[in-house]
């Protein structure tokens, strides 16, 4: 009992999340509520940024016994003045900034012109805003706050990316749906993944960054497509965002401290097919 407590108190130690701080973008999706719910459960505080400030507000009073470690910024990454709002609020409200997410996304939908359309229908409009919010974003905000998270050459940054960013899409699991795989999603995403290694390389070893590439997460899709995707899935079941807690867990603690440039592809084997 003493070796198994000696190694469970190794590990704890390993995943200790206490006084340390954490900015979460996207913070009011699906995916960064369960980023944030983790990083609370393990004390460290989160910075919660999002368009939608009134659901970040929702979050912090349904965590009233926590909300001394959570802090909220409502703001649009497609908005020019985004960087100064998120910069100037953590450099006043933040001693310091051990972790950065870039987690918010263009995902888009059916209603959008120029999205979930063919090829040739898809419109430079769309395909600059993803770019920009799924792109462009994550590289301007890291830029903006590498030297806070420089401060004790342990600072971690995790990209959430997609397994999109580096397959293509079968087309034919959308056929009957409103649904779609529109291009500037996954060349904004395969460009994350790639400014994940650039960055691994000239910011360490102050900082390690590393990518999370989630696949199909159930969202109340049609049965039509669920089924045709499930058949392409060794484990055989769409994935939920609590599958992806272990990964961000490795990444944002020090279970990770000898990984950097990596992306770890959480899916269920769809793409190794």
């Amino acid at each position: 009992q003493s070796r198994y407590r000696r190694v469970y108190m190794k590990l704890y130690e390993m995943m200790d999340l206490n006084g340390q701080t954490a900015l979460i973008t996207g913070a009011a999706g699906h995916i960064g509520k369960v980023i944030s719910d983790t990083f609370l459960e393990l004390g460290c505080a989160v910075i919660l940024v999002d368009r939608d400030r009134l659901k970040l507000e929702e979050y912090k009073n349904k965590n009233l016994k926590k909300e001394d470690k959570i802090h909220i910024i409502g703001c649009d990454f497609e908005d020019e003045d985004f960087l100064k709002v998120i910069y100037d609020y953590v450099k006043k409200n933040c001693p310091k900034l051990d972790i950065l997410i870039n987690n918010a996304a263009f995902v888009g939908d059916s209603e959008i012109d120029g999205w979930t359309v063919k090829f040739e229908d898809q419109s430079i409009d769309t395909w600059r805003r993803a770019i920009e919010v799924n792109l462009t974003a994550s590289f301007s905000l890291t830029q903006k706050l590498v030297n806070f998270l420089m401060h004790e050459n342990n600072g971690r940054v995790i990209n959430i990316s997609s397994m999109y960013g580096f397959i293509g899409p079968y087309m034919k699991l959308y056929e009957g749906t409103s649904m779609g795989s529109p291009v500037a999603y996954s060349v904004s995403k395969g460009g994350l993944t790639q400014l994940t290694r650039w960055l691994s390389t000239t910011l360490g070893p102050n900082v390690r960054v590393n990518t999370i590439s989630p696949g199909g997460i159930e969202r109340g899709q049609s049965n039509k497509f669920k089924d045709k995707y499930i058949e392409r899935v060794p484990l055989n079941r769409l994935g939920s965002e609590r599958d992806l807690i272990g990964a961000v867990l490795f990444l944002g603690s020090n279970m990770s401290k000898y990984v950097t440039g990596q992306d770890i592809v959480v899916d269920g084997g769809y793409s190794v097919i």
